[in-house]
């Protein structure tokens, strides 16, 4: 094969990444490519483009085939898992800071307490990434999963502003960290969420292009 055929095969190889059904796809498009050039004569400093033309550019080629792998289902059940997991870290935490006397757990919250903000900034930069997943998987058409998984994954987020809103968790287990302005700023950062998951989405769309 030419310099350009391996170039395109080459790179569709690097952009499948780790598709568990590789080696079978590179397979099938080599021996396609293969048929392509002994069936017509193409110039052979035109191939690259030649093939592009007929089968796609690799790019397009990865994209469909991870379509295939990474269902909406997926997507939205490990991001709904992922934000969970972050919460029953966070409970974990409170309860052992609590109720027992670890040295370790007292510095590790004295360090949190610290930097709310940090916490909140990186909070929302996941949110932004799971626009940005969705965009790039999904392109267009993975507006109205994204508004779905969004609805899913808040209302661990809703529930727990709940609960400490009406003082159902006592407001002391999260002392220094809990007070009224910061519940406040809480309550201002969720109503950014969903535009923050937009942007995201959005971005993720045009890396897809």
């Amino acid at each position: 094969m030419t310099d350009q055929v391996e170039k395109f095969l080459s790179r569709l190889e690097t952009l499948l990444g780790n598709h568990p059904d590789k080696n079978k796809i590179m397979e099938d498009y080599r021996l396609h490519v293969e048929e392509l050039l002994y069936e017509e004569s193409i110039d052979p400093e035109k191939i690259y483009d030649e093939l592009i033309q007929r089968i796609g550019s690799p790019r397009e080629i990865a994209r469909q085939w991870r379509k295939e792998t990474v269902t909406p289902g997926r997507v939205q059940l490990l991001f709904i898992l992922l934000n969970i997991g972050i919460f029953a870290g966070g409970i974990a935490l409170t309860l052992i800071y609590n109720y027992f006397n670890w040295g370790w757990v007292e510095t590790l919250w004295t360090r949190l307490t610290t930097i709310p903000f940090i916490i909140m900034a990186g909070y929302i930069m996941f949110w932004g990434l799971l626009g940005y997943e969705i965009g790039k998987e999904f392109g267009a058409g993975g507006r109205k999963l994204l508004r779905r998984t969004f609805l899913i994954s808040i209302v661990p987020n809703l529930l727990f502003m709940y609960l400490v809103l009406f003082k159902i968790v006592p407001h002391e287990w999260f002392d220094p960290l809990l007070s009224f302005p910061f519940i406040i700023v809480c309550i201002v950062f969720t109503g950014f969420l969903y535009p923050v998951c937009l942007a995201g989405f959005r971005w993720g769309r045009r890396a897809s292009v």
